[in-house]
């Protein structure tokens, strides 16, 4: 045993290496050349197929973050090959674009739970109604994707003639509404909230909250300096600003966050004004959203992720400063990212208009209390209301 081990290392150094550091090695690796790396040898193929080390996923994750408009050619058929572990396949169908799995890959064959996750992790939770009692969660998923894709590329309503949005409003209350969804405008809608807040002589400002692979949530809103605090809207703040957030450095780890020490003491305050009945700490209530799964630049939802994208933050300094404030109604909508939602035009004279005009940016879907739930947790109206109204009746 000891002289065939000295022989192999001779023979291949690379080899005898460990095989933690050999999995390290291949995931720098772009994912064609690890499938063909894979099948050179019997340990090669081993350390490769092995789910514990799965130096796929960061060539996975490569390709599917690239910029370019295509993927890795190795993608394509990547569910046929025995040596890639099974669980990778579940990103792979969070992140990859609808067209994509729909008319190019060979998609895997998973398990009825993994569908599931596969689900879960790439829509929004509200979309789970197209899955009817008797039908399976690959049939569902497919489904929606195939829905996402259609309504991103024609202006069919069919499938979804009425879409569901969101209110905040500055009494503290939430309004779930909705609008034909031919006719539907988040920018026609938000003007005649700003005319009911007599709010018109301020420029709306638009944020986009977070984004996952087919939609995106914006939120409309008015930022001002007040006279008085009558105006301001806490939820609103809350939602775009956790308190406590933005003091957290998130670590290189999907499950860990620590808290800053420079700036612990105004973390503690705004948690215990949020949540004043009980005493808990930060990591009790933000965790890094997985489901659904956002794209690389908002990673580390609700925390702040670098890169330029998050831009929840682009005037924080003002409104740590009590300088800015959002004052009045939010409007919360979910809208559907297509390949010429972000294509670069001259932009409208409206302040941050240039993320609801323009071509491809036209499309909305659905967002309910549960998707805002879902992305927003912390956030706790005093009430709830379907429909129009003020919630004073029981």
């Amino acid at each position: 045993m000891f002289s065939s081990s000295i022989r192999m290392a001779q023979d291949n150094p690379f080899e005898s290496l460990p095989v933690e550091l050999i999995a390290d090695i291949l995931a720098e690796l772009d994912l064609s050349s690890l499938i063909t790396v894979s099948y050179l040898s019997h340990r090669l193929r081993a350390v490769a197929s092995e789910p514990s080390l799965n130096p796929w996923r960061r060539p996975i994750l490569r390709t599917l973050r690239s910029p370019l408009p295509t993927y890795d050619p190795g993608l394509k058929n990547l569910s046929v090959r025995s040596v890639v572990p099974r669980h990778n396949f579940v990103e792979i169908l969070a992140l990859a674009r609808a067209h994509y799995l729909l008319f190019d890959a060979t998609l895997p064959n998973l398990k009825e739970g993994e569908w599931e996750e596969c689900f879960r992790r790439r829509f929004l939770p509200s979309w789970t109604k197209a899955k009817k009692d008797d039908m399976l969660w690959k049939e569902a998923f497919m489904k929606v994707l195939f829905r996402v894709w259609h309504r991103i590329n024609t202006s069919c309503t069919a499938d979804e003639a009425w879409t569901k949005y969101l209110v905040l409003n500055r009494n503290g209350t939430a309004n779930q509404l909705d609008s034909v969804s031919r006719n539907y405008s988040p920018i026609t809608i938000f003007e005649q909230l700003r005319i009911q807040s007599d709010l018109m002589h301020l420029p709306p400002s638009v944020r986009v909250l977070v984004e996952f692979a087919d939609v995106r949530i914006l939120a409309f809103g008015v930022l001002s300096k007040p006279k008085t605090i009558f105006g301001v809207n806490p939820n609103a703040r809350q939602l775009l600003h956790p308190p406590g957030v933005e003091n957290f450095q998130v670590v290189d780890h999907p499950d860990i966050e620590i808290a800053s020490q420079s700036s612990e003491s105004a973390s503690d305050i705004s948690i215990e004004r949020l949540y004043p009945s009980r005493r808990v700490g930060l990591n009790d209530i933000y965790q890094r959203l997985t489901h659904p799964l956002p794209v690389l630049a908002f990673e580390n939802y609700p925390f702040y992720t670098p890169g330029g994208a998050d831009k929840r933050w682009s005037r924080s300094s003002a409104l740590d400063q009590g300088e800015m404030q959002w004052v009045g109604p939010m409007l919360i909508t979910a809208q559907l990212v297509g390949v010429h939602t972000k294509e670069l035009f001259i932009s409208p004279p409206q302040q941050d208009g240039d993320l609801v005009e323009g071509p491809g940016r036209s499309q909305f879907a659905s967002a309910t209390f549960a998707d805002l739930v879902a992305i927003a947790p912390w956030l706790e109206p005093t009430k709830w209301i379907e429909g129009a109204g003020l919630g004073h009746n029981d």
